[in-house]
């Protein structure tokens, strides 16, 4: 899997920065939000470094419906998958939207209601 040496997320893939995990597969990492928006705030990333969202090609659905079965998985794991309960599943591309860390990422938030719109 390809990784960038100086980018936070490949750094916890790589064993190298602690991240509390909570679930994982050959294509992805998931970890908890060091700075939670909502009592669930798990992080979903692939294991191959991308950028971003605007990044992605076609080449890259496998590695994108991963982190949505990851995502799911987490939902399901933290309690929140159920009908009557729901998740937001967010990714942010650019400075304007947040993103913080260019390595491609998805938010996975639940366990309270959520606003619309967000921001």
């Amino acid at each position: 899997m390809s990784t960038v040496d100086d980018c936070l997320f490949c750094k916890i893939l790589a064993g190298e920065i602690p991240a509390e995990v909570v679930d994982h597969d050959e294509h992805t990492l998931a970890f908890r939000d060091i700075s939670p928006q909502a009592p669930t705030h798990v992080l979903v990333i692939p294991r191959r470094h991308i950028t971003n969202a605007a990044e992605v090609s076609a080449d890259d659905a496998e590695v994108l419906a991963a982190m949505i079965l990851t995502a799911q998985r987490v939902a399901a794991l933290e309690g929140i998958a159920s009908s009557d309960r729901g998740f937001r599943l967010v990714m942010n591309v650019g400075e304007d939207a947040l993103n913080s860390v260019p390595h491609l990422h998805l938010h996975v938030l639940g366990g309270r209601s959520m606003t619309w719109p967000p921001g």
